[in-house]
């Protein structure tokens, strides 16, 4: 299949192009670092082992094929952007997958696209691109992909396996599990390492930081249980907390947002699960607190 990357930074650039490198066609849009792409190509340098790869890069989505299968990899700030972005890359049966973070990013482009098919990509991986052309790959890497609105599971099941023939473990699980999973990792530590101003490792090495990072996870939980998602639970919780404690330390990318004085991912990532909660009953108080003290740094930056 013909793959198109939007937004080649620490993710589309890692799994775009650990794809181009198997051998697929990938074609990725950049931004800043366009022309130094092009002259010089795309380095990953991966603790699975680093590549260099001649990436088909350009800068406007107008000079890029049609696609099969395009993979957002855009913060979701940007999402404004997709309705000029997304049409040039779009046949009758391109399957977008949205790697991004937060609860309700399907929702809202489906909005704006109501032909398309979208699926949810939930990415496990420790990744940075603090340079041109060069994506940092720390640890982890693997993806689960959800169906959102796909009319056939042969095509899901296609683009599986096409990522594990790459070399990208990856699964095929149920959507609303799979993005209140996420969340379980995504909404205290996102936020946490910014209004510390601490990495992952720190946050769990101090007792009363790793009592309250689980209280925020114990959270999402019992918003994920009062809108009926199953699967989300403690035995979870005790996961992530083990597989953070075993990573290398991090600073995930609402941080690296906040340090290079980027908009940061408050909306999907705070607003709009503590909102979606509330509808259901069920209040995340310590990350509401959490969610208004990033909106104060944010105002600052």
């Amino acid at each position: 299949m013909r793959y198109g990357v939007i937004g080649s930074g620490a993710i589309g650039g890692y799994y775009g192009g650990k794809l181009a490198k198997a051998g697929q066609e990938v074609h990725f849009l950049f931004r800043s670092d366009y022309e130094y792409v092009k002259k010089n190509g795309l380095q990953v340098d991966s603790c699975d082992g680093s590549f260099h790869i001649q990436a088909n890069a350009y800068n406007n989505t107008a000079d890029m094929p049609q696609c099969d299968v395009v993979l957002v990899c855009l913060k979701s700030v940007n999402n404004d952007k997709l309705k000029e972005l997304l049409p040039p890359l779009l046949h009758p049966r391109t399957l977008v997958v949205l790697i991004q973070n937060g609860i309700g990013v399907e929702e809202d482009v489906q909005r704006d696209f109501p032909g398309v098919q979208l699926a949810a990509g939930l990415a496990f991986i420790c990744s940075a691109k603090t340079e041109h052309g060069r994506v940092n790959h720390q640890c982890y890497g693997s993806i689960n992909l959800a169906n959102y609105s796909c009319k056939g599971e042969a095509l899901m099941q296609a683009v599986v396996s096409e990522f594990r023939e790459a070399g990208i473990e990856t699964g095929l699980v149920e959507y609303h599990e799979a993005r209140w999973k996420k969340a379980v990792w995504n909404m205290p530590f996102n936020g946490m390492t910014v209004a510390l101003h601490a990495q992952t490792d720190e946050l769990l090495k101090h007792p009363a930081t790793r009592q309250l990072i689980r209280e925020q996870m114990m959270e999402v939980v019992g918003a994920a249980r009062a809108l009926g998602v199953n699967g989300v639970d403690e035995a979870f919780v005790d996961k992530m907390i083990q597989m953070t404690d075993e990573m290398t330390p991090y600073s995930p990318s609402m941080r690296l947002d906040y340090d290079f004085h980027r908009r940061m991912e408050i909306y999907y990532l705070y607003t709009r699960p503590i909102e979606t909660a509330r509808k259901a009953g069920f209040r995340m108080s310590k990350l509401e607190m959490l969610e208004a003290e990033l909106k104060f740094l944010e105002k600052n930056l």
